[in-house]
């Protein structure tokens, strides 16, 4: 047990005395007030104006105001600070806090190219007063610069689906853009920009220099539109600078049921208490083969409804299929027409139509009926010459 102790002392000695002295002391804190910009000399083309991101910044000293301003500057320029969006004259930071501030330089068109303009930007308080120097260099600009990507640049679904790609847009120039959009499609296709997470329609949208942006692209095809590929050209423009893409929709078959008569009539005769068959027409006018087609129907109460198939395996595009369809009205339904409503649905894909069926009666309810006439008549005719004398 002894030796064991022996052995940890010794070990517990060897890595304090790795340790370099003052390894573990703690590096002074920053205090003081600091007048900061991430860029503080710049380029600036004539007659332009540009903006200068600064931070007043408080590190452990007591609230206090300060007055601020600029100096350095050369005849016909202006330059204005602005806190918040509007111009400021002095600003107030709390301890281990920083306001945000900004200085605006309007320069003229006349100013001479290739000079470097010096400014000085101090924040004076009563104890204390601190100064950043910017330089401001007039040369052209360099020329606006866009790159557009497509995030996912091919979908697939069937004519019926809405086709939403984001579309992320960079300005690479030195200066903020607008840029307008714009998308090339096959004929009567749809096409609008949205927002990244809403649905205001865009045309055009502000991009700041160095920064990206998505956007949403929408295209919708004709519901006719048969299985293929359709590609889409994204253009963005600002100024002299463009940029395009492409994106490409993969539109896959659609089937599209519709139902008829033989020959394209929509009518039919039934007896009261008795079946007939009415023929019907399923056609699929789509671009993809309708599998599995349920034949239903919805008729006025009473009347039984059969259909020979009641399913129908397949129909391939452009081809059809007949079916015969088993009506039975009522036995006491009275004379005329009725209106049967016949489906057919396959996958989520349906069609319906009315049919126009006229229902007559038996001729033994009717003479049945015209015989009870006669005998009333018989009865009405006796009763009036019999008392018809009185």
């Amino acid at each position: 047990m002894r030796l064991f102790a022996a052995i940890l002392s010794l070990v517990l000695l060897a890595v304090a005395t790795a340790v370099p002295a003052g390894a573990q002391a703690t590096p002074p804190s920053v205090k003081g007030l600091f007048l900061l910009t991430d860029y503080p000399a710049i380029t600036v083309r004539p007659g332009t104006t540009t903006t200068v991101n600064l931070k007043l910044r408080n590190y452990g000293q007591p609230p206090e105001r300060f007055a601020l301003s600029v100096e350095g500057v050369p005849a016909g320029w202006t330059v204005t600070i602005l806190g918040g969006g509007q111009p400021v004259a002095a600003a107030m930071v709390a301890s281990d806090d920083s306001t945000a501030l900004q200085l605006r330089l309007d320069v003229p068109e006349s100013a001479a190219m290739g000079t470097t303009q010096n400014l000085t930007v101090s924040a004076k308080g009563q104890s204390t007063q601190v100064t950043l120097p910017v330089a401001v260099t007039l040369a052209k600009d360099l020329p606006a610069k866009l790159s557009i990507k497509a995030q996912l640049p091919s979908l697939r679904g069937t004519s019926k689906s809405s086709f939403e790609f984001q579309m992320e847009i960079k300005n690479d120039s030195g200066r903020n853009l607008v840029v307008s959009l714009g998308a090339q499609a096959p004929r009567n296709f749809e096409t609008s920009f949205t927002e990244q997470y809403g649905s205001q329609e865009l045309s055009s949208i502000p991009i700041d220099a160095g920064q990206s942006k998505t956007v949403k692209l929408k295209v919708r095809p004709p519901s006719t539109t048969g299985a293929n590929r359709y590609p889409v050209s994204v253009k963005a423009s600002a100024e002299d600078a463009s940029a395009d893409t492409s994106v490409a929709l993969e539109i896959t078959g659609q089937p599209q049921l519709n139902i008829t008569g033989r020959d394209g009539v929509l009518s039919g005769k039934a007896e009261a208490g008795k079946e007939s068959t009415i023929p019907i027409i399923v056609a699929n006018n789509g671009t993809a083969p309708a599998d599995e087609i349920a034949l239903s129907s919805s008729a006025p109460s009473g009347w039984k409804i059969e259909f020979e198939p009641k399913t129908l395996d397949q129909i391939a595009p452009g081809q059809n299929k007949e079916a015969q369809v088993r009506v039975t009205p009522p036995e006491k339904a009275i004379a005329g027409d009725y209106s049967p409503t016949f489906t057919a649905t396959s996958r989520g894909e349906a069609a319906s139509t009315q049919f126009r069926v006229a229902v007559s009666t038996s001729t033994l309810w009717g003479a049945a009926g015209v015989g009870i006439i006669g005998v009333a008549l018989l009865i009405l005719v006796g009763a009036v010459a019999r008392f018809g004398r009185r």
